[in-house]
């Protein structure tokens, strides 16, 4: 595979958060290009006999993925070269009676999913995607995606004519403020209903589908404003959701460009915006299961392991030129000065100086420079799937990221260089012959 360039990896990026408003649209077009790169998805269902230079993938959920090289290298001498991210972002997902009415208006009633920055929701183009449930013509339950892709909904702000207190002491009721509007109400309010809204969209995402019933769905708003590489000299990339399919992307590229020498594993998981806590998330069994089935001896499991590496990649915080204040002054990551080593004393990252010395070799390596995060310490750090993975595989683990303004807005901010200068470390990370996670002690 021909090496990219920054601008073809940037519009490669570009394409894909475009395609994916929903972890379900995330996750099938990894699939897609995991398939068209020669990887062969394999069932949970089915017997497993996975062959050293084989390749691979698996879906839970439609919304999770383990994407697998069998390097041809003894899996308990070798290890293998991890590298998990998350499909999920903060978003508003609509609840199950979704119809509201008021003043004359047909309202979606919402729910915030993860730590939603409500402001940046309002007075944007809104559009609705997902999954829906439905029982079929032979009666049974099935499942299909959809996206309505057009602009559908709106949640207007309040004019400052009628609050004059918004641009200095403004609270956003998430129950009652951010009902996005979907259309005028009609005479006959019971003429409309979302089941049938959802039912047309069905039959025209996929044409000749019968559809008896609408059972249930799973979907979220996302703003229709496409992701862009802006700034004065085109410095910086703006999207949605790059927390945390930038990441995605990232591992996506690379273990589509690696051989078959040595193994490596990509695990992009959903729901570590509400704390992972599901069959799909990191901290449920999907990882762990798959290495059980790739090594049943339990001997040469741990062997393996104690050979392998975690990077888990999530976006950094970088230092906001309009609050300088909120970083610590010696660990304040800038845009376009390569990807960033997450640390926190209190395992809310797991990096240790181990799997933070390889990362620094491997950038060295490719030239890329690499920056350090550590939050004030008088204010909470987050965390990510990183301590998660570490804690339930037994992995030695590092957490890194691309460093980001405006984290979980609706529109966030990258710098254009940091991510392709990422995906030529992880590159190296998946090259590397030595077993990343052995290192010398005497």
């Amino acid at each position: 595979m021909t090496e990219p360039s920054n601008a073809t990896f940037n519009s490669g990026l570009i394409d894909f958060i475009a395609t994916s408003p929903t972890p379900f649209h995330a996750t099938r077009e990894m699939a897609r290009q995991l398939s068209d790169a020669g990887f062969r998805e394999i069932d949970e269902a089915d017997h497993w006999q996975l062959e050293p230079g084989g390749r691979y993938f698996v879906i839970r959920n439609g919304s999770s993925l383990i994407a697998f090289i069998h390097g041809r290298a003894p899996l308990a001498e070798s290890g293998i070269r991890m590298l998990g991210a998350h499909t999920d972002s903060p978003c508003l997902k609509v609840k199950p009676n979704a119809k509201v009415t008021s003043a004359g208006y047909y309202q979606l009633g919402v729910e915030t999913y993860g730590g939603v920055l409500l402001s940046t929701w309002f007075d944007r183009d809104l559009s609705l995607a997902g999954r829906v449930t439905f029982r079929s013509a032979s009666g049974s339950p099935a499942s299909r995606l959809i996206d309505f892709r057009a602009p559908i909904a709106v949640v207007p702000s309040l004019a400052i004519h009628l609050d004059r207190e918004a641009n200095r002491n403004r609270s956003i009721n998430p129950q009652t403020d951010i009902r996005p509007i979907l259309m005028l109400a009609d005479e006959n309010p019971d003429e409309f209903t979302f089941s049938a809204l959802l039912m047309a969209q069905l039959q025209a995402e996929h044409p000749g589908l019968e559809v008896r019933e609408i059972l249930d769905f799973e979907l979220s708003l996302y703003d229709t404003q496409k992701p862009a590489q802006m700034g004065l000299k085109g410095e910086f990339v703006a999207s949605a959701r790059l927390d945390n399919l930038l990441s995605c992307y990232v591992g996506l590229d690379a273990i589509k460009r690696a051989d078959d020498a040595q193994s490596c594993l990509l695990v992009c998981t959903d729901h570590e915006e509400i704390g992972s806590a599901s069959a799909c998330g990191a901290k449920g069994p999907m990882l762990e299961q798959f290495l059980q089935r790739l090594q049943p001896d339990v001997s040469a499991r741990l062997r393996t392991l104690d050979a392998s590496m975690m990077i888990s990649a999530d976006n950094a915080h970088a230092v906001h030129p309009n609050f300088v204040q909120k970083h610590d002054a010696e660990h304040g990551p800038v845009l376009n000065a390569g990807p960033v080593i997450k640390i926190n004393a209190n395992q809310r990252y797991a990096t240790t100086s181990e799997t933070s010395g390889l990362f620094k070799m491997l950038c060295a390596q490719v030239g890329v420079s690499v920056q350090s995060f550590v939050s004030r310490t008088d204010m909470e750090c987050g965390s990510t799937i990183g301590p998660i993975t570490s804690a339930e595989v037994g992995v030695k683990t590092i957490d890194v990221g691309v460093p980001t303004f405006a984290m979980h807005s609706t529109r966030e901010l990258a710098g254009s260089d940091d991510a392709f200068a990422l995906a030529r470390v992880i590159q190296a990370y998946f090259a590397r012959p030595q077993a990343p996670g052995r290192f010398e002690t005497q």
